[in-house]
């Protein structure tokens, strides 16, 4: 396995990843910000570069500055970490090229899954069910109304290339279409320099549910379940969980194995994470995550498997330890994000406890959560031998975490996990407005 790893990110993903290599001996280095110069990650690793200022263009994206910090380093390879520059085709194609392993796809695969419409081409050669929709761009509005007679409103306009909840408009009219498919074209060119979209019917009332990865280069892919992501706000996730609640077990055999089918078409390497919209017993391939994901540590409390170390070992042309057999506790896991609703000093900070509970977080008493990241601040897991028991423990939980200084999202969280609908386990990814 290697034995030097520059980690390409920050926050908790970067303490997560950081733990891990002391756990098996490798050296770590930070790459950080001049924000980040007095982060928790920055304290633990073996050795801190900083690769620029405070803006993520000059510095979490500069993937000169990173790769030169990993040369300068004498690193064997470049984790990304999570967002950034972890699905960017360009950067894993010169990482590679530059004598590092990256602990990630080849630029080839992340090129392919995440072009959407060339997804859903890979997934409908490998017999997945897609929703109703075009299998190209669309060049005009013309020829989107004309789509509109054959898939039927509701409607949703994607981008090709999008993501985190960007470049997507729903349409209930043909009078919308007009200014919707300019607006999402312009919307798709300014966040992911890329135009063209494509269309959907659009579901109404759908779960979100993903089935977790991991392959070795020696042809051999696993499944290690699924996570319920179905509790969103503005398509961003808010709350995830194991085993999905009103997905039924032949279902996700079903999901599981059409997963594995298509990664092992495309020979794909390391974590990835097949995401599907489910209504009733009908299942639609939705998009490929060719990274680790935020909400990776539902399935490792589920599995018992560290998904970074199965990265490295993956990705040094290793044979993963683990096989298919590999059984999925009977257990309840959640996991709550608590995102920072305001920058600034954190006062004070008591991270929660107990039986059953995971915290992943970068925070101490005196930090200072910038104000030019991503919002995400602290993930709190907990697991419980039933949905009821792991939901009161993360009621708990959360009652018992203290964060004083800035504004966060705990409250609703707790507003979220405590109400009605939640605790039924019934609902859809509209759960927000309804509650």
């Amino acid at each position: 396995m290697i034995s030097s790893l520059l980690i390409a990110n920050r926050g908790e993903i970067a303490v997560r990843i950081i733990r891990t290599c002391k756990e098996y001996g490798i050296r770590s280095v930070l790459a950080c910000s001049e924000a980040d110069r007095d982060s928790l990650g920055a304290s633990m690793a073996d050795h801190v570069v900083c690769i620029g200022p405070p803006s993520s263009q000059q510095s979490y994206l500069n993937m000169d500055a990173l790769i030169t910090a990993a040369m300068v380093t004498r690193c064997e390879a470049v984790h990304p970490g999570i967002g950034f520059l972890s699905e960017n085709a360009e950067f894993s194609r010169r990482v590679s090229e530059a004598g590092l392993i990256f602990i990630g796809s080849p630029s080839a695969i992340i090129a392919l899954l995440g072009d959407k419409i060339q997804a859903k081409k890979a997934a409908e050669e490998n017999h997945i069910p897609l929703v109703p929709g075009t299998k190209e761009s669309l060049n005009s509005v013309e020829e989107a109304v004309k789509e509109t007679e054959r898939i039927g409103f509701p409607i949703i306009l994607k981008a090709a290339g999008g993501g985190g909840g960007k470049g997507m408009r729903i349409i209930r009219d043909i009078s919308e279409l007009h200014s919707a498919f300019e607006t999402t074209k312009l919307e798709a060119e300014k966040a992911f320099g890329d135009a063209r979209v494509y269309m959907e019917h659009y579901l109404e009332h759908p779960r979100h549910v993903e089935v977790q990865l991991i392959a070795d280069t020696h042809g051999k892919v696993l499944h290690l379940g699924e996570r319920d992501c179905t509790v969103q706000e503005n398509h961003q996730k808010l709350l995830e969980e194991s085993p999905a609640p009103q997905t039924s077990p032949e279902v996700l055999a079903r999901m599981f194995e059409d997963a594995k089918r298509l990664f092992l078409s495309l020979k794909y390497v390391g974590a990835g994470t097949v995401e599907f919209l489910v209504e009733g017993d009908n299942y639609f391939f939705m998009e490929v995550n060719t990274r680790l994901q935020v909400e990776h540590p539902v399935t490792e409390l589920r599995t018992g498997v560290d998904l970074v170390h199965m990265q490295l070992l993956a990705h040094s042309g290793e044979h993963l330890p683990i096989d298919q057999d590999l059984s999925l506790k009977d257990l309840c896991v959640l996991e709550a994000r608590v995102n920072a609703r305001t920058p600034g000093r954190v006062e004070q900070y008591h991270a929660p406890g107990g039986y059953g509970v995971r915290i992943d977080s970068a925070l101490y008493t005196g930090y200072f959560v910038p104000p030019f990241y991503d919002a995400l601040i602290a993930k709190v897991l907990c697991f419980g031998n039933s949905r009821e028991e792991a939901i009161n423990r993360m009621m708990r939980t959360l009652d018992e975490m203290k964060i004083e200084g800035i504004q966060t999202n705990k409250e609703m969280q707790m507003k979220i996990i405590d109400s009605e609908i939640f605790r039924s386990g019934v609902y859809d990814t509209k759960v927000i407005e309804q509650l």
